[in-house]
């Protein structure tokens, strides 16, 4: 059976710094109000004129240098975003371009912060079916222009960035991608969500003056449900593959929270220097958060051959899942 394996990732992040002690400055809060409810002491915020596409084709072209592939040579590239560079059309086309990935067809998913896991499971479908053999799956966000700056609830937690993998036919049949699962709850879509600018309720003055247009967010409900539907498809997921939390080396999670993570640790009886941890540098990059925490890890030396990865991640939706790579 073909596997597919991660044959390369890159990652960017805006240079610009938005430490906490700027956000005091700007909103009623402090540097431990949000250090103890979320991990985060700053995130990177594009520069004026930086789109979704420009940062999501740097973390790309890191991610071919590595898996040595051209981007002529790319069949697929699904871009999991919700702050594209115009709603139509998608941020892939405007990433093909600048690639010049003529050969690849290309386009958008929207699955929040599990966007990146959403396409991954995505890319396996088409390379175990045999109908590519390069795809590129990138998570890029510019959420600094989709936050509303006057909530100090939401407004300390994102950051923008991009994330990229590379995926291909797996040489070894031992490794690769063993297997993912997703789910989604769409009872609980009101948690977490940007209601203006769609068919419900269309750009107006109403909408601007509301700011519906930017992300709200119920932060307590958004925890409890994280807290439980993550270590149950992890679970889910090991179970799968006849694997328990015990054969886990490391973890690679969505960087929502500091307190998920830990909590999510705790009940999957996981050490937490089993999961590589960058939120407090760059806080919550939704769909960007998972590959450019896997490519962090990665260059860091932290992954070896044989390794056993367990990934998570959940968003809006409620949208979520778990994966398991053996490396």
């Amino acid at each position: 059976m073909t596997r597919t394996a991660i044959l390369g990732t890159g990652a960017y992040a805006p240079d610009k710094v938005l430490t906490n002690a700027e956000l005091e400055k700007m909103v009623e809060t402090s540097d431990a109000w949000i250090t103890e409810r979320t991990g985060i002491k700053e995130r990177r915020i594009a520069a004026p004129g930086e789109v979704t596409s420009d940062m999501a084709v740097k973390a790309a072209i890191r991610a071919l240098e590595m898996a040595h592939t051209r981007a002529d040579e790319l069949d697929l590239i699904i871009v999991g975003t919700i702050s594209p560079d115009m709603p139509m059309p998608s941020c892939a086309v405007m990433v093909q371009s600048k690639l010049g990935a003529k050969k690849a067809f290309a386009f958008d998913l929207s699955a929040a912060c599990a966007g990146s896991l959403y396409g991954m499971s995505i890319a396996d479908q088409f390379i175990r079916n045999g109908n590519a053999r390069r795809v590129l799956v990138i998570g890029a966000e510019l959420l600094s222009r989709l936050t509303d700056w006057t909530d100090r609830n939401s407004c300390v937690l994102f950051g923008d960035a991009a994330g990229a993998m590379v995926l291909g036919p797996s040489e070894d049949p031992n490794r690769g991608i063993l297997g993912i699962k997703l789910r989604s709850d769409g009872d609980a879509s009101s948690f977490l969500t940007i209601a203006g600018g769609g068919s419900l309720h269309p750009q107006s003055p109403e909408v601007l003056e509301r700011k519906m247009n930017k992300v709200a967010m119920n932060g307590r409900e958004v925890y409890k449900y994280a807290v439980r539907a993550l270590p149950e498809a992890v679970l889910d997921a090991l179970s799968a593959q006849g694997l328990t939390p015990a054969d886990v080396t490391h973890l690679i999670a969505h960087q929502a929270n500091l307190r998920i993570i830990e909590s999510v640790c705790h009940r999957l009886g996981l050490p937490l220097e089993k999961c590589w941890v960058n939120i407090h540098r760059y806080g919550n990059t939704s769909s960007a958060s998972l590959p450019t925490t896997l490519d962090e890890a990665n260059r860091a030396g932290r992954l070896r051959p044989g390794d056993i990865i367990a990934m998570m991640a959940i968003g809006a939706g409620m949208a979520w899942g778990a994966g398991v790579v053996r490396w």
